[in-house]
């Protein structure tokens, strides 16, 4: 039986700056092929990710990953019944101890002066919830603690129907669960395995860290009086990026489940992420000191490949980091040599695929990449890849 791999490859450059710092706050770096590099985690990258899904998705479709997770269910249970707001709190508290396991207790944190006291306790860990599965175990809550929000009532209830509310919980997954996965410790049934893998971003090339010393001027001071209201340094770094992701279609559509809506076709909630998920890492970007360096740049160079074995990082073209070219600068070097690694590797192992190869390029630098695959922009890239995905996924197809 065939799989359905979605790879995606990545060239960006990045002028200076602090996409992802470390607790010290340099700039994420990491050794590979000898020299070090300037890395971004997979984790900056797949938040930058999830909150680009904001701009392409319903917030139906989508989830909320907080410790205040009684609060949330406290706001669906008042939006479907506001007579219940009174007792929302421990109506949400005690449906979601009985649907996770989970430790739900008053936050440690006490309030600062002034501050109101917060009453809706908290997880002691994030918790990862559709906004779908919120509004199933708002029904839980209501219907189990009757017309008058009876807090026993809904206890002895979710003691006998423990399962409507795990079920509430493990069903309807949001796209952003159903691609990065759920971990609920508590309850390990309830987990969720990521049906996409992202690597750290690195530069092709050796990057060095510097640091910019920075003043800041007193408006109110004086011409007679010297010196800067404020001095700093803050490092950063510029690098010429290979990022890489892989989307394993078939385990997204089986956490996703079946066609949502009677008249949709079983594949078009994976085909859909798929598409969702293609854009946002494409075009996202982590904003560490954003304003401070302003280093909004979209990719050069996308190559995306649809597969039916594994998924394949072409990461090593560049573990002899990339030489800087003659008229300076990385990024031509860095396509003529993935250019002549890409082929090389796919023809050794046998996993040439010519007709779900696609090729998303901008300026002269990279037209090496053009005989890799069919050349599109990227409107026409995310249309054709939505369509492959759903032939692919189609009744009988993988046999």
């Amino acid at each position: 039986m065939t799989r359905t791999i979605l790879d995606v490859h990545v060239l960006q450059v990045v002028p200076p700056s602090n996409l992802n710092r470390d607790d010290t706050g340099t700039p994420k770096s990491a050794y590979y092929g000898g020299v070090r590099r300037a890395r971004v985690s997979s984790q900056a990258w797949k938040r930058a990710t999830r909150k680009a899904f904001n701009e392409l998705l319903p917030p139906e479709e989508l989830g909320v990953r907080t410790k205040k997770v009684t609060e949330a269910l406290a706001k669906h249970i008042i939006a479907k019944n506001k007579s219940l707001e009174a007792v929302a709190v421990q109506l949400a508290t005690e449906t979601l101890r009985a649907a996770t396991g989970t430790k739900i207790d008053p936050p440690k944190r006490k309030p600062k002066d002034g501050e109101e006291a917060s009453a809706a306790p908290v997880a002691s860990y994030l918790m990862f919830l559709s906004r779908r599965q919120l509004d199933a175990l708002a029904d839980v809550a209501i219907e189990g603690s009757g017309p008058d929000g009876d807090v026993k009532m809904l206890t002895d209830h979710l003691k006998k129907n423990k399962a409507l509310a795990r079920q509430a919980v493990d069903s309807r997954h949001s796209v952003d669960i159903a691609l990065f996965g759920r971990m609920v410790a508590d309850s390990t049934d309830l987990n969720v395995e990521a049906a996409t893998q992202v690597a750290h971003a690195i530069s092709v090339h050796k990057s060095d860290i510097e640091s910019d010393y920075y003043t800041a001027v007193d408006d109110l001071s004086s011409e007679d009086e010297p010196g800067a209201g404020m001095i700093g340094t803050v490092d950063f770094n510029s690098a010429t990026l290979y990022r890489y992701a892989a989307v394993d279609v078939d385990e997204l559509q089986r956490n996703l489940g079946l066609g949502l809506r009677d008249e949709e076709s079983p594949s078009t909630p994976a085909q859909k992420a798929v598409v969702a998920f293609l854009e946002a890492f494409i075009t996202s970007l982590p904003t560490g000191k954003i304003n401070t360096f302003g280093n909004h740049t979209l990719p050069s160079a996308v190559i995306v490949k649809l597969r039916d074995r594994r998924p394949v990082s072409f990461v090593g073209a560049f573990e002899e980091p990339v030489p800087q070219g003659t008229g300076g600068g990385y990024l031509r070097e860095t396509c003529r040599r993935l250019a002549e690694y890409v082929p090389d590797v796919e023809t050794q192992y046998g996993i040439v695929v010519p007709d779900h190869t696609w090729v998303f390029r901008v300026g002269n630098e990279t037209e090496a990449l053009a005989p890799l695959g069919r050349p599109v922009p990227l409107d026409v890239l995310l249309r054709e890849v939505r369509a492959a995905v759903a032939q692919r996924l189609a009744p009988g197809a993988g046999a």
